[in-house]
This record gives C-alpha cells, structure tokens and sequence, in this order.
C-alpha cells in the first residue's frame, strides 16, 4: 500500500488536506444545519400551524436519501475511483437542491430533500474511504478527529448564517446558497488526487461484492461499532430534528435558537479537536471505554433531572446537560468510526458505504420515531438520551479485544484476492502515518 506520501502531492499540504475532507462532510451537513432556521417560514409558507411537526420529515427525508445511496458510492468507488463518485455526488446534491428552491408543494419539496440526501451521501461516504485509504489506526483517529473538529465548526455558524439569509432572502434563497457553496467545494476538490489507484480497485461483480460485505458484516468489533454509532446518531438526529421546536416552544428562546444550536455546535467542536490529544494518551479503544460511561452517566443525570422538573427543566440546566452529552458524543463518534473501519483496508469503499448506510438510515428512523413522542415537553428526547446510552454502553462492552476480528478479516480479505484471483493488499506495508504533504 503506498505511503501517504506516495499518494498526495507537495502542492497538496495536510492542512489543506485536512480542510477540503472537512468542508466535503460539510456539504452534506449543510443540507441541514442551514435550513434549520427557516422551519418557521416553511411552515408559514406551505399554510402549516406554527407548532406543526411536519417539517421535521424534512430532515428524516434527507438522512433517509443520504443512507439509500450510501452503499452504491461505496461499491462504485471501490470500482473506478473515489474522485469520479465524488462528483457525480455533488450534481446529484445540486439537482435535488435546485428542486427544493422550486418545490411548489410540500409533498414535492420532501421528495427533493431525499433526491437532495442521495447526492449529500457521496462526500459523505467518499471522504470517510479517502482518509482511510491513506491513513489507518491511532493516526487515522487524530485526523478524523481534526477533518470532523473542522466540520462541527458548520453547525456552529450555519444557523445563524441561515437565519440571517432567511430573513433577507427567504427559505429558498437560503437553500439556493447551500447549493452554490457545494458548487465551489466541489470546484476546490479538483486539487485532490485519486487516492485509490488502478491496482488496488475491485470487480463489482455480484459475487466480488457479496464477499466484500460479508467481510463487512461478519466482523464483530466493524459491527458492534457501527451499532453503536447508530444508537448515538439516531437520538442526536432527533435533537437536531425537534431543536428549533424545544427551544421556541419549551423554553420560548426562539430569536436565541441560533446562537444556542451554534454554541452546542462549539462544544461538539472542542471534544472533536482535542480528541487527538486524547487518542494519542489513552488509545482508541480506552478512550471509547471511558467516553461511553460518560455519555451513558450524563445522559441518565438529564434523564433524572427532567422527570423531577415535571418535563420542563430550567433552561441553563437543559442546555448545560445537553452540552456535556454532546462533549461525550463528539469524542466517541471519531473513534467508533475509526475502530469500525480499522479491519477494512481492503475494502474501504463498501465497508464505509455499509457503516454510513447503517448508522445513518436506522439512526434516520429512531430520531423520526422520537421525534413523534414530542409532547411539549423534553421528556421523550431525555429519556431516548439515557436508555440509548444505556444500550451504547453495553455494545461497546460487548466488543471485547478487537485483534481478534481484525486478525479475521485479513483472513477473509486473503480469501477473497484468491477467490477472485485480484492481488492481495494485506500482506504490504501499512500507510506512512507521516504528514500528508509530500
């Protein structure tokens, strides 16, 4: 396998390397996180009562686009290149964009977020297999840890940006930028090389890819991994969903919605930045440990805490618990995604496809199914907080040593080159885990 520096140019330095991954997660991300604010100018629009829930299926419509393509990007790559995939995901993402700025009705702007979701899902999935084409292990963990810390900065000013826009522009302007800043990353991304070169690709033939996801599938540490990441992203994706309605109806901090999803936002950011130190201290593993007792402890502490307020906690008490669980979940979502693609060098398209598709399209359909207890109050969200945390903490114990399965899967990866008669990668020296500039 080539060193990193084998595969990225000079001209292409780490930090620029690091920035274009994190702006190519933001493109889907901003698909959210941009239009949240304007949830109220929707509704007004499409006639809807000012406490409608129905605009958050605009968020499940586009999380379930971006787990239903998921997995072609991730074989398709693995077939012709991670760069090729990668465009055709933006013009998907501009199309369904273009269709929600022009949507007439409501059922039709749904159906153009999930169109919308299935061209986010291409730099969502593509990103993910360039690091781990080039990196692997602890090293991969920091990186991660600095594309994602970058990438949390989104969120972080999205919505006050959006905010901003929709009161200048209106919902649909405000879609129409999310759409012009994809075009300039997609524009800047042709600096960026094809990190999987022609020897190292794979048949996407029914039987190559069958024994590619089965390697995928039967490794308890990817598994067990990617399950938890689910449970963490699903109840997360339920806050982001019903943010806009807590903050404005529980806590009637609607003109503050902004600023208050900005600096959760921030939070998230903080953990993801110095999980790097923390890798590199404690190891991956150790640190997921740690961090998922954490979670699962503060999570119950919400939990607790909003039950004896009645369902409606004091502000500052609510939003501080919340800020700490999300501390704990920006720390355990780089590693867990690290340790589920660690055994899967070989296969990093599909194995990446695969986790994405899982933890996105389930996690899709538990914020959706949290999202419908909404009952005034932050009880359903706190209590789906703890008991996922709870259930977190046990998969987690359940992973046990990961040499074991990794050691499995080089197996199976072993079997699969000879099956398919394709030279085998496994045996060739890991990626330099040096700086990425040449």
């Amino acid at each position: 396998m080539p060193s990193a520096s084998a595969v990225l140019p000079p001209r292409l330095g780490r930090g620029e390397f690091i920035s274009l991954m994190a702006f190519l997660m933001s493109i889907a991300a901003l698909g959210v996180d941009l239009i949240l604010p304007a949830m109220g100018a929707i509704r007004e629009s499409f006639g809807m009562s000012p406490d409608s829930t129905a605009v958050a299926g605009l968020v499940t419509a586009y999380i379930l686009g971006l787990a239903a393509s998921q997995l072609v990007y991730g074989i398709l790559s693995d077939r012709f290149g991670r760069k090729p995939l990668l465009y055709a995901g933006i013009v998907l993402y501009v199309i369904g964009g273009l269709a929600s700025v022009l949507a007439p009705s409501f059922a039709v702007l749904l159906v153009a977020r999930f169109v919308w979701g299935l061209g986010g899902a291409g730099p969502r999935v593509l990103t993910l297999s360039i690091v781990r084409d080039i990196y692997e292990g602890a090293e991969m963990a920091r990186l991660m840890s600095f594309i994602l810390g970058v990438f949390i900065l989104v969120p972080a000013v999205a919505p006050s940006i959006g905010a901003a826009l929709t009161d200048v522009v209106g919902w649909r302007g405000t879609f129409a930028v999310a759409l012009v800043i994809a075009i300039l990353i997609g524009v800047w991304s042709i600096r960026l090389p094809e990190s999987l070169p022609p020897g190292r690709r794979r048949s996407i033939g029914r039987r190559a890819v069958m024994e590619s996801a089965k390697i995928v599938l039967s490794n308890r540490v990817t598994v067990l991994s990617t399950l938890t990441m689910t449970l963490l992203f699903g109840v997360f994706l339920s806050y982001i969903a019903s943010s806009e309605l807590i903050f404005s109806e529980v806590f009637d901090r609607d003109p503050q919605f902004p600023l208050i999803f900005g600096s959760i936002a921030l939070v998230m950011a903080v953990g993801m930045f110095i999980n790097g130190w923390l890798v590199g201290r404690y190891g991956v593993r150790g640190l997921i440990k740690t961090m998922i007792l954490g979670y699962f402890l503060a999570s119950l502490s919400l939990a607790s805490v909003v039950l004896l307020a009645g369902g409606a906690p004091g502000f500052w008490v609510f939003t501080l618990s919340l800020g700490v669980i999300v501390l704990f979940q920006s720390i355990l979502i780089p590693n867990l995604n690290t340790l589920a693609m660690a055994p899967m060098g070989a296969v990093a398209g599909i194995a990446s496809a695969l986790i994405g598709t899982v933890s996105t399209g389930l996690a899709a359909m538990i914020g959706a199914f949290i999202d419908r207890l909404f009952d005034g109050t932050v009880v359903p969200l706190s209590l789906a907080f703890a008991v996922g945390g709870l259930f977190c903490f046990v998969l987690v114990r359940a992973i046990g040593d990961p040499d074991t399965p990794v050691n499995e899967t080089m197996e199976g990866v072993a079997h699969l080159d000879a099956a398919l008669d394709t030279p085998s990668i496994i045996h060739s020296p890991a990626p330099s885990p040096g700086p990425v500039n040449g």
